[in-house]
């Protein structure tokens, strides 16, 4: 995917809004003599953004528009470090919300759905994201926000809601209470659109089959505006994304050098009208790649592949790196097994130990799955993991993000 000459102009304007700042980055772009792009070689040779400039920045070193400007401030979910606060001006905000207008239709949801929202609100971009995209469609909101199960499910009955916004988690917490409580003739939801977190195929099916419903992948990050700046369409191969909002390289991850449509790599962002909070070739960490031709569906918006994992969530055991995806890929190859999975790694006696609690009803054998699951893994990663089958329902189900590795080694 190459840079067009438009885009090179949009990313030229960016960097001139940071130079012209006093910026976080229009310091650091000013000293390193940096004034502009004209070819796409200059692009390639701009210096990547990382997470740890956007700490460092902290609280508000990012604003490169004028504070009478900048009408809102998100602040990323994430649990290690100081805070990363994006801010927006009243565009970045009306930007989004057409990105996310963008989103909802390729989902073939109209004016006339009811959207139930279960993000969070608040500093995190979900919420807001998703009720902002449903304001500028014109459909009915319900912002329930997360968690409180029993009323989300009463509201979803009573208001008859048709479109369920949520991390994949908690669409399949949801669709299990449903499932239990024997209400789905009650529930009139025709689509769902989910995202926030990596999930697997088997927990696509899952959520689709027990709601019946048609689900959605959405892509976003709060440093780039936040849910909203892909999504997948009706074909449901890979998600498309918005080009003329964003320019999109993936890159090998240990090189940083770009790599050729349909390889995979790390996905790299530049904003292209951003202005309270500019970034150029951003670092996702995010592994996914770009998938070269057209679409069925028959939009000219390019495409990534669903998000494979992070670059920065490889494990290394006894080592071995390890992705989680590769733990997922086998266990996907199981039949029996429901969608959920942790594993676990500790020290014990001097060596480094992998268990892998996975879930199973009654009607499978235990021990032989468990047996049958640590042979398929140590052939696909090297060595040999420690199985446990429980009972399906058994791990925790969360309303936010699920956690699939613990680390005990570092507690």
């Amino acid at each position: 995917m190459h840079i067009s000459d438009e885009q090179l102009l949009k990313v030229n304007d960016e960097i001139q809004r940071l130079i012209n700042s006093d910026s976080f980055y229009g310091k650091k772009y000013r000293e390193a003599g940096i004034t502009g792009v004209r070819t796409e070689e200059d692009f390639l040779r701009l210096p990547f953004s990382e997470k740890q400039d956007l700490r460092d920045a902290y609280p508000l070193g990012l604003m490169t528009a004028p504070e009478d400007e900048i009408v809102r401030i998100h602040s990323s979910s994430g649990t290690t470090g100081r805070p990363v606060i994006i801010p927006y001006t009243a565009k970045d905000v009306d930007d989004w919300g057409e990105q996310f207008r963008r989103c909802y239709e390729f989902a073939g949801i109209t004016k006339s759905d009811r959207i139930q929202i279960t993000p969070g609100y608040g500093l995190w971009t979900a919420g807001i994201g998703f009720q902002n995209g449903a304001e500028k469609l014109g459909a009915l909101v319900v912002p329930m926000g997360p968690g409180n199960t029993e009323k989300q499910l009463s509201m979803m009955i009573d208001l008859e809601t048709t479109v369920l916004c949520a991390t994949s988690s908690y669409a399949l917490l949801l669709a299990e209470e449903i499932e239990k409580r024997g209400i789905r003739d009650q529930i009139h939801l025709r689509k769902g659109v989910f995202g926030s977190e990596r999930w697997g195929e088997k927990m696509r099916a899952r959520i689709k089959n027990e709601l019946g419903i048609q689900i959605y992948d959405i892509y976003g990050l709060t440093e780039i505006y936040g849910p909203g700046i892909g999504i997948s369409c009706d074909y449901d191969c890979g998600m498309h994304y918005w080009d003329d909002f964003i320019y999109l390289e993936i890159v090998d991850p240990v090189t940083l050098e770009p790599v050729k449509d349909g390889e995979w790599g790390e996905i790299v962002i530049s904003t292209l009208v951003k202005e309270g909070a500019p970034l150029i070739r951003y670092r996702t960490h995010d592994l996914s790649r770009i998938i070269p031709g057209e679409c069925e569906c028959g939009s000219k918006f390019p495409r990534i592949d669903s998000i494979m994992g992070r670059s920065d969530d490889m494990m290394k055991i006894k080592g071995v790196n390890v992705f989680p995806k590769q733990i997922e890929e086998v266990l996907q190859t199981f039949t029996e097994l429901s969608s959920e999975y942790q594993i676990h790694i500790s020290h014990l006696d001097g060596r480094d130990t992998m268990r892998i609690y996975v879930e199973a009803d009654g009607r499978a054998d235990f021990l032989r799955t468990a047996e049958l699951i640590a042979a398929k893994v140590k052939s696909r990663i090297g060595f040999t993991p420690i199985v446990k089958v429980v009972e399906t329902g058994v791990l925790p189900r969360s309303e936010k993000k699920t956690k699939r590795v613990i680390d005990e080694r570092y507690d």
